[in-house]
């Protein structure tokens, strides 16, 4: 069975990802340690990132590991069907890892196309891909991608595969968790408000629950969008919520 080096997950902890050198493919020793499990199944590519939310969709926000080729994965950031390929609509629908023998990252539009994003990954040996995702301690949520040639895994394969895989992640999940909060801590005012925004009360109504101005609670409210870096009260409220602040 494969099994995670503790001593990697715990190297320097605190720091971040970034912090450790990376050999030759850009992975540093966690990275690669990710690669070793794929391997170790038959996969020779691998990508783990952050699970694509409608506020940061981009393939190049979301991804924490991956040894593609540098020229696949530099297309891929240019053409950017991630947050609608079929692989991130098989895994919002179903928590059950999938194996595909069709490229999973496209929206599958240009699947037959010489030439497409699609064919781009076949050429480079990713002709079949096995995905699941993954929730860590603090509901932080991970898609997991192995690719290669391999043949498709048996549920007994896939079952310990998955298990390894939450295994390692659990281990080191301290070290590549991303940071997600507002840019500035709210104030219980602000988060008053946004509440009674998001129950769909107007900023006359607010006023009147809070027994303070209509003025101030717009004041209140562009305070929290701007923390939130939010252009409107509908994107502050789903931030604030996605943040646990509501």
């Amino acid at each position: 069975m494969f099994r995670v080096s503790e001593s990697i997950c715990r190297e320097e902890e605190g720091k971040g990802v970034s912090a450790i050198p990376v050999d030759d493919a850009g992975l540093c020793p966690l990275g690669r340690q990710f690669a070793a499990l794929g391997r170790r199944y038959g996969f020779d590519y691998f990508l783990v990132s952050t699970f694509p939310k409608a506020d940061k969709p981009e393939f190049s926000a979301n991804i924490l590991f991956c040894n593609w080729p540098h020229e696949l994965k530099t297309r891929y950031r240019t053409e950017d069907q991630f947050a609608s390929s079929r692989l991130v609509a098989r895994l919002k629908q179903s928590i059950l890892p999938f194996q595909s023998d069709e490229c999973v990252f496209t929206d599958g539009k240009d699947k037959d196309a010489e030439g497409g994003i699609a064919g781009a990954f076949r050429d480079f040996g990713m002709g079949a891909s096995l995905a699941f995702a993954i929730h860590d301690s603090e509901l932080a949520h991970y898609l997991f991608v192995f690719s290669g040639e391999r043949a498709e895994l048996d549920r007994q394969e896939i079952a310990s595969f998955y298990f390894e895989s939450l295994e390692l992640l659990d281990n080191c999940s301290s070290r590549i968790a991303q940071k997600d909060g507002p840019r500035e801590k709210l104030s219980a005012r602000e988060i008053e408000c946004l509440r009674w925004s998001a129950a769909g009360k107007s900023s006359d109504e607010i006023a009147i629950i809070l027994s303070i101005s209509s003025h101030t609670v717009v004041s209140y409210l562009k305070s929290a969008m701007r923390k939130l870096d939010s252009v409107n009260r509908m994107q502050a409220v789903a931030r604030a919520c996605r943040f646990r602040l509501l």
